[in-house]
C-alpha cells in the first residue's frame, strides 16, 4: 500500500541486510519530516515523481472559511445549489465508516465501489491500475480491519440506501489521504464529486484534522481545491561499500527518472488509452436527440409507460437524472413511457411541471 505515513532507519549502518541490494521506497511526500540520515555506508537517492496537492485544514476554522476564502462568492453559491438540488430530487443519506461496519455493509459498500469505478474508467475509456485483480484484492483484504482500527474510512453518499459516492481515506494522528475516489457519472449533472469533497472537509474539520491530502496525481479538482502543491519521491537506499548495489540503485534511479519524463509529456495517458483498446472491444455509441414534445405528442404516439430499470439503454439514465435536475422536483414525481416514431424509439419524461422528449439514434 503507497499511504504509509513514514519510515525511520533504526540503526545506524542497516548495510547487512542490504549487501549487494537497492532498497526502494515508493510514494513519499517531500513535505513529510523524515529522519533519514546517511552514512559512511548507506547512500540515498530521492528522485521526483508525482504530484500531489493538500489543504492545510488548520489555515481556516471550518467549512465555510475554507470555502470562502478558496472560491469565488458565485462558485459558493453553485456549490450550496448542486447540494440542495441532489437532496430536493433525490432520498440522500451521507455516512462515514470509519472505527465500525459491519462485514455484511463493508461487502455491499465495495462491491459498489468496484463497479462505480469500473463503469467509470469505462466512460473513460482508460485503464485504472486500482482495478487490477490483484491491486483491488490487496485493497478488499486490508481496508476493512483498517477501519476498525479507524486507520482508514470509507465515506458514502447514498440516493435510495444505493451508494453513488464512495472515498477510501487513510489516516495518520494529524492528516486525511484521500486515496480513492469515484462518483456514480449517471448523477454528473449535480456536481457530485464536489458535493463530496465538502462533506469530507465538513467532517474532517469537526475532527480537528490539520491537513486533507488528495494524493499523487494531478486533477484539475486537486489544483482548484488545495492550498499546497508538493511533489512524490522515490527513495532509493543502497549500500555504498557493494558495486552491485550502486549500480542497482542507479539503473532504478534513472529508470524513474525516464518514466517522470514521459509523464511530464502526458504520454502515460495515451499508454492508458491503448491499453484499454487492446483489452476490450470497440462498442457502438447510441446517442440521443431531443425532439419537440409537444408536436410528438400531438401526432398521437402510443407511449407505454416503464420503469427506469427497465429503459434497454443504460446510458438514458443519465438522460433522466439531467432532466430531473433540470426539473428540479423529486424524482418520485418522474412518469417514464417509451414510443416509436419512424422507426425511432423515443423516451418520454415527465414530471408535474416539466416534460422532455428525446429520440434515440
Amino acid at each position: 500500500m503507497t499511504k504509509g505515513v513514514s519510515y525511520e532507519l533504526f540503526t545506524e549502518e542497516p548495510t547487512d541486510s542490504l549487501k549487494n541490494k537497492a532498497l526502494l521506497i515508493f510514494d513519499v511526500p517531500r513535505y513529510f519530516k523524515l529522519e533519514v540520515g546517511t552514512s559512511k555506508k548507506l547512500g540515498l537517492l530521492k528522485v521526483r515523481q508525482y504530484p500531489g496537492y493538500l489543504i492545510q485544514l488548520n489555515d481556516f476554522t471550518d467549512l465555510n472559511d475554507y470555502l470562502s476564502k478558496t472560491f469565488s462568492k458565485s462558485s459558493n453559491q453553485k456549490f450550496k445549489r448542486y447540494q440542495q438540488r441532489l437532496e430536493q430530487c433525490f432520498t440522500i443519506d451521507y455516512k462515514v465508516y470509519h472505527g465500525a461496519i459491519s462485514k455484511e455493509a463493508y461487502e455491499r459498500v465495495f462491491n459498489s465501489f468496484y463497479h462505480l469505478l469500473t463503469k467509470r474508467f469505462d466512460d473513460k475509456q482508460t485503464v485504472n491500475n486500482n482495478l487490477f485483480d490483484h491491486e483491488w484484492n490487496f485493497y478488499h483484504d486490508v481496508v476493512y480491519q483498517m477501519i476498525l482500527e479507524k486507520k482508514a474510512s470509507l465515506y458514502v453518499i447514498y440516493s435510495d440506501q444505493k451508494p453513488i459516492s464512495v472515498r477510501l481515506n487513510y489516516y495518520s494522528d494529524e492528516i486525511i489521504f484521500d486515496a480513492i475516489t469515484v462518483f456514480d457519472i449517471d448523477y454528473s449533472k449535480f456536481h457530485l464529486g464536489k458535493i463530496s469533497i465538502m462533506k469530507v472537509l465538513e467532517w474532517a474539520f469537526e475532527n480537528n484534522y490539520k491537513q486533507f491530502d488528495f494524493s499523487k496525481g494531478y486533477f484539475d479538482y486537486k489544483e482548484s481545491w488545495g492550498n499546497l502543491k508538493y511533489d512524490f519521491e522515490y527513495h532509493i537506499l543502497y549500500n555504498k561499500k557493494s558495486l552491485v548495489s550502486i549500480v542497482t540503485a542507479r539503473i532504478v534511479y534513472y529508470i524513474y527518472k525516464l518514466k517522470q519524463y514521459l509523464r511530464d509529456q502526458r504520454l502515460n495517458e495515451k499508454f492508458h488509452k491503448l491499453t484499454y483498446a487492446l483489452k476490450n472491444k470497440k462498442t457502438d455509441t447510441v446517442g440521443v436527440t431531443e425532439v419537440d414534445a409537444e408536436t410528438l405528442i400531438n401526432l398521437d404516439i402510443d407511449f407505454k409507460e416503464t420503469k427506469l430499470e427497465n429503459l434497454e439503454w443504460p446510458y438514458l439514465k443519465k438522460e433522466v437524472y439531467d432532466f430531473i435536475f433540470l426539473a428540479k422536483e423529486p424524482i418520485d414525481n418522474l412518469k417514464l413511457s417509451t414510443g416509436c416514431h419512424e422507426g425511432k424509439e423515443l423516451l418520454l419524461m415527465e414530471t408535474l411541471q416539466s416534460k422532455k422528449i428525446v429520440q434515440i439514434n
